[in-house]
């Protein structure tokens, strides 16, 4: 695993100056402390840091082919790469190393920007063809591994993470003017656009090249199979043991180490399975991590330390308190690159540094619930779309809105009933994609909500960019909720992923996600994804044998964090005072009487801001630590200690 930056003017006669490149890599030594590297051809520079986990020796960065007209710098793993050697070595190509990457370089010699095809892995690199002056970047299929690029006058910046290409002489970090809707609605950003101005993400599954005639190209090389069967109709039993067979060799797959590997175990059922098959497949006693906190009904701990009892591992644990929490929030937005979009953030980043004092590379469950309809949000969306067709057909448009508008505005339901009605047919318009499924149960601030809050010259569609994304969607409804999840929600749960597994200098590792896995999930039927309100049903039937029943039918908790009940035990004043100051009102974002109203409400019992109030409070950090640059608040490592109280 590592970090990778790049440098290239288009001019050959302005050479990349070192430093620069230097100050680039410098800030993300935490993605690789191992090593690092990098190689300069006049007006081009790559480099890299580098996570040893294969070939620990020889499999220094940059590399380049045999006569060194071709050079790499990689971050990833690929999985099949011992499979696909053979076969280059036949066609002529000579080994210096047994590491994946020199496989990338001889494949791009053989088959251009084809090479990807050929690649079964997670992956971010940028190739230097001298030959053609080009430069060449891919990313995954799904989006495990990150890249980012700035197109600037007469230059291409690209770096694993933007905190890299912020390191760039003239480089602002400032909120990109339009984005601030998207954010507040789902707390990150569909499709290529970032929060800072200038920045762009290159999307999963596509690749990028860029010559000396400053062309930037990118160009998509996969997608998501539509999940229409075209074969014979199997069984449910039949798609449950067939997709298990496709797991475990995932998961075989993803063991290819040099160095101590472990399982980050919730107890939930995605990183149950993924130990209980490595356990299984390596025999023994495996390591394994979890992470709760001291208020025991957010705690994950209990069902984690069963399934490790079961399985017999070697198990870790950590707890982190309120103090932990909210003193890790500004240099964990710092290594995120943007506000904490959940707080699981930080449960990952400590269980990770947990992970870190015992192995250096882990793998965990993400990817399951997108591809299986895991989340409880499917069965709900599809019994709503059905209840709806007959409210419709029964009750007026009128009767329909004063209903809604009793459940959505009045305050003589409660907030518990309120959010639990909120999310049926009766507060939601069927026909509309943002009310039905975005604002159900995604939305912190709806469009309407929003109205009330920014101020005035603030504003914009925030369902522009999930609407592109369901345009691309394909197949029945539920395959067209998976598509959008697995484009928009699943991309930013895992660059929460790489991001605090990096902080923490370890690797992680995603079976669930591998392409094939993923492209058979899509083709299973929805009838034998979802029974009832039950979703996730082919795992389930796969894993009869392999745990105990508690866990297999457990409710899905989705990495609980006590954040409401921090709140409502003082902290909400706290944050009220860091978001009601003139530092942070000068910003011009929000009227103030809209925010002042909000934590009134939430402080009286009258709604249930909780959310909103965190997707408010990291948007404040993440402008002090990147936009102010505050001292404070940039200090990446341990010694922020900054309180909340500090803050103000």
């Amino acid at each position: 695993m590592c970090g990778i930056c790049a440098i290239y003017n288009f001019d050959r006669e302005k050479p990349v100056q070192p430093e620069r490149l230097e100050a680039m890599n410098g800030q993300i030594v935490h993605r690789g402390p191992d090593d690092a590297g990098s190689y300069f051809d006049r007006n081009v520079g790559i480099a890299m840091r580098r996570l040893s986990i294969v070939d620990l020796k020889a499999g220094h960065q940059p590399l380049s082919n045999e006569d060194g007209t071709v050079w790499i710098v990689f971050n990833g793993e690929i999985y099949n790469h011992a499979e696909l050697r053979p076969g280059l070595e036949e066609r002529g190509h000579r080994y210096r190393t047994r590491s994946d990457t020199e496989t990338i370089i001889h494949l791009y010699e053989e088959y251009g920007e084809d090479c990807v095809q050929r690649l079964r892995g997670m992956y971010g690199f940028a190739i230097w063809d001298s030959r053609r002056r080009k430069l060449f970047c891919a990313r995954d299929r799904l989006g495990i591994k990150p890249i980012y690029f700035a197109r600037r006058d007469g230059q291409l910046l690209i770096a694993s993470e933007i905190k890299s290409l912020l390191a760039y002489p003239g480089m602002q970090a400032k909120l990109e003017p339009n984005a601030l809707p998207e954010y507040l609605a789902f707390g990150h950003l569909a499709g290529e656009r970032t929060l800072f101005a200038g920045v762009e993400s290159l999307l999963p599954g596509h690749w990028l090249t860029v010559d000396e005639r400053g062309t930037v190209k990118t160009q998509r090389y996969w997608d998501l199979p539509s999940g229409e069967s075209h074969g014979p109709e199997r069984s449910a039993g039949e798609y449950a043991r067939n997709y298990r067979e496709l797991l475990e060799q995932a998961v075989e797959s993803h063991l290819m180490s040099d160095v101590p590997l472990g399982v980050l175990l919730s107890g939930g059922l995605d990183s149950s399975v993924v130990a209980a098959i490595l356990q299984k497949r390596r025999g023994g006693s495996i390591q394994t991590f979890s992470v709760g906190y001291p208020e025991v009904e957010s705690s994950e701990l209990p069902m984690a330390a069963r399934v490790a009892q079961v399985l017999g591992t070697e198990h870790h644990e950590v707890k982190i308190g309120a103090e932990d929490f909210f003193r890790a929030l500004p240099r964990l937005i710092w290594h995120e690159d943007q506000p904490l979009v959940w707080p699981s953030s930080v449960s990952l980043y400590f269980v990770c540094q947990l992970a870190r004092e015992r192995v250096k590379v882990v793998l965990t469950g993400e990817g399951s619930d997108e591809t299986l309809a895991g989340y409880d949000r499917y069965a709900w969306t599809l019994w709503n779309q059905r209840f709806d067709k007959i409210y419709r057909s029964a009750v007026p448009r009128f009767g329909r809105a004063w209903v809604a508008k009793q459940i959505t505005e009045g305050s003589w339901l409660g907030a518990s009933s309120q959010r639990r009605l909120g999310h049926t047919f009766l507060a939601r318009d069927g026909q509309s994609l943002e009310s039905f499924y975005l604002d159900n149960f995604y939305s912190a601030f709806s469009a309407r909500e929003q109205q009330s809050l920014l101020a005035e010259g603030v504003g914009g569609n925030p369902y522009q960019g999930p609407l592109d994304m369901w345009r691309q969607s394909s197949g029945d409804f539920l395959n067209r909720l998976l598509h959008l999840d697995l484009r928009t929600y699943l991309v930013e749960l895992l660059r929460k992923q790489d991001r605090m597994s990096m902080a923490s200098s370890i690797e992680s590792r995603v079976p669930f996600l591998d392409h094939v896995v993923v492209e058979y999930a899509l083709s299973i039927p929805a009838r034998y994804k979802i029974r009832g309100l039950s979703g996730k049903m082919t795992l389930k039937d796969t894993a009869r044998d392999l745990l105990p029943r508690e866990v297999i039918e457990q409710r899905k908790r989705g990495f609980p964090t006590p954040w409401r009940t921090w709140l409502a035990s003082g902290r909400i004043e706290e944050v009220e005072q860091l978001l009601l100051e003139p530092r942070s009102q000068e910003r011009r974002f929000f009227r103030l009487e809209a925010l002042r109203r909000l934590f009134w409400e939430h402080r009286n019992h009258q709604f249930d801001h909780s959310n909103r109030i965190w997707r408010l409070l990291n948007l404040e950090l993440w402008h002090r630590v990147f936009v102010d640059a505050d001292p404070a608040y940039r200090r990446p490592a341990d010694e922020a200690q900054v309180t909340l109280a500090q803050m103000n």
